[in-house]
């Protein structure tokens, strides 16, 4: 009788174990933003490997992953309004602001790709030292964004670019 029960939880058990692997390999398939990179691209610029994951919220659709010394997170936006304002005003705000705080700031523009790099002011550290890249299209955006947890670990705008260049073919 033990048996039969052991063994009717270990094949529920890989029921389950099956449905979720089916579940999340559906999910990455289907979220978009998992594939304007591989994991082995990413690698080739970070130097260390990276598993992402799926998810997403509303119009956007995310993977996100860990390194041993920092967050990667690949997003795409679509269905966005082809008037919307493009002019980079809002994010030049955020950017003023930020500089203000005494965060050092740079960024590099290569066509429509956008590039920055954003170390935190003195004693704000814990926020991460951030590269993100992203391309624009007519109605939708896509970015990857590497948060260091070290200033010796953020990667360079020279090194996140080509991935921007990539992804810019891919959606």
């Amino acid at each position: 009788m033990k048996t039969i029960v052991v063994r009717q939880i270990l094949v529920s058990l890989v029921g389950v174990v099956t449905s979720m692997t089916t579940a999340y390999a559906t999910a990455a398939d289907s979220n978009k933003a998992c594939s304007l990179l591989t994991p082995a691209e990413i690698e080739s610029a970070l130097g260390s490997s990276v598993v992402l994951s799926p998810t997403a919220s509303g119009k956007a659709e995310f993977c996100t992953g860990q390194t041993a010394n920092a967050k990667v997170v690949l997003r795409l936006v679509t269905g966005l309004d082809p008037g919307r304002d493009r002019s980079g005003s809002k994010e030049k705000a955020g950017l003023e602001m930020i500089k203000k705080m005494g965060a050092q700031v740079e960024v590099k523009v290569f066509g429509p790709i956008v590039c920055s790099t954003l170390a935190p002011p003195a004693g704000k550290e814990q926020m991460g030292f951030n590269t993100t890249c992203t391309v624009s299209k007519e109605t939708a955006v896509a970015g990857i964004e590497v948060t260091a947890k070290s200033q010796n670990d953020v990667v360079s705008i020279e090194k996140l670019h080509p991935l921007a260049d990539k992804m810019a073919e891919r959606f």
